[in-house]
């Protein structure tokens, strides 16, 4: 509450003087003001959901089929992570998207290896590059993304539809999900693929977490984290060879 006190110089007044006044403000109610708003603001408002990369990881669970753990040739797709780095190991960054130069080989079904060649190379003859792009201004998938797309097609294609019917609301964000889980997870869809990532040594933590990105982005529900081998490494050696001559 304001009050005024007037001033009255000690009791001496001067004829003519113009009298002085002292406004004093409590601001004691605008503190219990404050404390109630920020009470019903902390009431009312809905907190941010973190989002967080849901990771696949492995059980202590033992398969009694051994059969359930190995996959079709013409399901398997196998990517080797790997970085591009100068002479001090440091990472290089594409001159066009200013990012780290992360490659991606891969290669579908197993690895076509020859007898070593005179150099001691092992051949191969399915093993390409690609790169993360995301998509074009007109939703376009490119890149590593492309190849994953076109191999879960009929995954994702059921998946829209699903979409849709959510987005018209005619299922719940709960159906919604426990639909898509369930086309994710079909087995009677014959070309649902399993892709196996492996990081080389100069593979970085970003090249494999946008590897999992891309799992999630195309609705891929079967994959791993692999060790490289030593075919899988000559496979690379052998095609830097091919490039560089």
């Amino acid at each position: 509450m304001a009050q005024i006190e007037q001033s009255d110089n000690g009791g001496k007044k001067k004829k003519g003087a113009q009298k002085k006044m002292q406004i004093h403000v409590d601001f004691t109610p605008m503190v219990d003001m404050n404390m109630l708003l920020i009470t019903f603001f902390m009431l009312c408002t809905t907190m941010i959901k973190s989002q967080t990369l849901n990771i696949a990881l492995p059980s202590n669970e033992k398969v009694e089929q051994e059969q359930q753990n190995k996959a079709k040739e013409s399901q398997a797709v196998t990517l080797i992570l790997d970085t591009e780095r100068d002479e001090e190991g440091k990472v290089k960054f594409d001159p066009e998207t200013g990012k780290p130069a992360h490659i991606i080989y891969y290669y579908m079904g197993k690895p076509e290896t020859a007898d070593e060649d005179k150099d001691g190379r092992i051949d191969n003859s399915n093993l390409k590059v690609e790169k993360f792009l995301g998509n074009e201004s007109n939703g376009e998938t490119r890149g590593i993304r492309k190849i994953l797309h076109d191999k879960n097609k009929t995954v994702l294609e059921k998946i829209a539809v699903l979409k849709d019917k959510w987005k018209a609301k005619e299922i719940t964000d709960e159906q919604y999900q426990a639909q898509a889980k369930e086309i994710r997870n079909d087995s009677t869809i014959a070309d649902r693929p399993v892709v196996i990532i492996k990081a080389s040594p100069n593979a970085s933590w970003e090249s494999l977490i946008g590897a999992l990105d891309e799992m999630q982005i195309n609705q891929i529900s079967r994959y791993q984290i692999d060790n490289i081998n030593a075919v899988d490494s000559l496979l690379i050696f052998d095609y830097i060879g091919k490039t560089r001559n």
